[in-house]
């Protein structure tokens, strides 16, 4: 961690590890609680996927817990060996919020697309953007506050994309209910079941734009000191 400050890490961790111990105890409530109707994380996926004129997408097994995704690029969606063939609530609505990332890029929803547009800006700012700001705090004059500068630029596409993530994620979800409802898939306690799955798990993305937001403030406030040197 650069010299800029361990507090918005913390913090960060904090949130981070509170969303994830409220996402495991609530899959594993619900990973113990068959669906009714007996659909699968993969016949869920495959019927409602095939009922939206999406035939084309394939689903893939992957190894590893809660590592489900859809790849719009390929065309594939993928879920984790604790999705894929279970028959639990917790894996039909992971499997139904998958199709709903599957139905915004058939869509054209705007968000997703900046996301998708944002993820390699993202990833290199997330990385390089600390480190340049740290570096620069390590040197004198106009140099070391043009890195800092440049490190803040560079961490400000992360915090646009965890920001933009948000509304990608609570439209899945949003999109995921519907469908099961409409389609029958999940019922009455099933579908409080399935929405407190959801709500978990979009407090681990709420977690990260937290986190990240905290740590840019931190960085300009930094570089705001630095200037006025």
């Amino acid at each position: 961690m650069p010299l800029i400050g361990y507090t918005p890490f913390f913090i960060g961790l904090g949130l981070s590890l509170i969303a994830q111990l409220i996402v495991s105890l609530s899959f594993r409530r619900y990973n113990k609680i068959a669906s009714g109707a007996g659909y699968s994380g993969f016949s869920t996926a495959r019927r409602l996927l095939d009922q939206n004129g999406l035939s084309s997408v394939t689903i893939q097994q992957v190894a590893g817990n809660l590592t489900d995704h859809f790849s719009p690029r390929e065309g594939i969606m993928r879920l984790s060996e604790s999705t894929y063939s279970s028959h639990s609530i917790a894996a039909v609505s992971v499997a139904a919020h998958e199709t709903g990332h599957a139905i915004q890029h058939r869509d054209g929803y705007k968000a997703n697309k900046i996301r998708s547009a944002l993820l390699l800006p993202a990833n290199i700012g997330s990385m390089a953007g600390p480190y340049l700001a740290g570096t620069g705090l390590l040197l004198e004059g106009s140099l070391g506050l043009t890195l800092v500068q440049v490190g803040i630029a560079f961490f400000a596409s992360a915090v646009l994309f965890y920001l933009i993530t948000l509304p990608v994620e609570f439209d899945a979800s949003r999109r995921a209910i519907i469908l099961l409802e409409e389609t029958g898939i999940l019922a009455g306690d099933e579908l409080k079941g399935a929405r407190r799955v959801l709500r978990a798990a979009a407090l681990t993305y709420v977690a990260s734009a937290l986190a990240s937001v905290l740590y840019f403030f931190r960085l300009t406030a930094v570089a705001g000191s630095r200037r006025r040197r």
